[in-house]
C-alpha cells in the first residue's frame, strides 16, 4: 500500500490514476498539450464544464504540478495556463489511451450511447 495525502493506493498506478481521475483533468492535459489556453479557452473546449469545476480542476492539476498558472498584471488580469514538464510527460501516456479508444470506438457518434 501506498500513502499519500492521508489517503491509502493499493500501487503507483492507483496513485497516478488519483491524479488525473474525473472526467476532466486530462481531457485539460490534451488540450494544454497543443499550447497555452486561457481560461474561457478551456471552458470552451470542454463545452458543459462550469467555471466552478473547472476552477477546481485547473487548481488540482497545478496543486499536483501538471500545469502552471501565469497571471499577468492587467486590468481586466489576464490568465494562462500551460503544462510544466511534468504535464508533458504524461500526455503521451493520454494520447496512447486517445488512439485506442479511436481505434476501438471510431464507429460512435457523439451523443450516442
Amino acid at each position: 500500500m501506498l500513502s499519500y495525502k492521508g489517503k491509502e493506493y493499493v500501487c503507483h498506478l492507483d496513485w497516478g490514476f488519483e491524479l488525473i481521475r474525473g472526467k476532466w483533468k486530462a481531457v485539460i492535459l490534451c488540450h494544454l498539450s497543443e499550447g497555452t489556453k486561457r481560461f474561457l479557452e478551456l471552458q470552451r473546449i470542454t463545452g458543459s464544464v462550469s467555471q466552478k469545476v473547472l476552477n477546481e480542476q485547473l487548481k488540482q492539476l497545478e496543486e499536483d504540478g501538471f500545469i502552471s498558472k501565469t497571471v499577468y498584471p492587467e486590468v481586466p488580469p489576464r490568465v494562462e495556463y500551460n503544462l510544466t514538464e511534468k504535464g508533458n510527460e504524461i500526455v503521451p501516456a493520454l494520447k496512447i489511451i486517445e488512439n485506442w479508444s479511436l481505434k476501438h470506438f471510431s464507429t460512435l457518434k457523439k451523443g450516442s450511447e
